[in-house]
């Protein structure tokens, strides 16, 4: 399993923002996805220009995510989500800030929107983890 030092170095090797951008799409595949039928207002990242929706629980003092989005693009984000928080605990999710995404270059190869859409996304799930502790 890649951490997120690892995914932002593999980033930082790619100039090309086309390459980047296949990039996200094949970390779609590292979301544990949440089904259609489970989404709902409760799910819903607001100001996501896709339909997006993430569930954030606890299990042994770690974060898990289930996430899921109409699009390839916003899925392979929250696979960048995933990957950030895998195997971490709460208190140490709660360190973390959405400064990771622009230091693997990722976010100026978005639209302003999908950007936006990350970073409402990542405030999403801090919060819910936050309410959870």
């Amino acid at each position: 399993m890649i951490t997120l030092t690892e995914l932002i170095e593999e980033f930082q090797d790619v100039d090309d923002k086309m390459e980047r951008l296949e990039m996200v799409f094949e970390l779609s595949e590292e979301v544990d996805f949440l089904e259609t039928e489970h989404w709902n207002e409760l799910t819903r990242v607001r100001g996501c220009q896709s339909e997006a929706h993430v569930v954030v629980s606890i299990e042994n003092d770690l974060v898990k995510l289930k996430a899921g989005a109409d699009s390839k693009l916003v899925q392979g984000l929250m696979g960048i989500l995933t990957i950030a928080l895998r195997g971490i605990s709460p208190s140490e999710a709660m360190e973390l800030t959405p400064d990771f995404a622009s230091e693997m270059g990722v976010l100026n190869s978005l639209s302003p929107s999908r950007s936006n859409g990350f970073r409402n996304m990542f405030d999403k799930v801090m919060n819910e983890i936050q309410n959870k502790m």
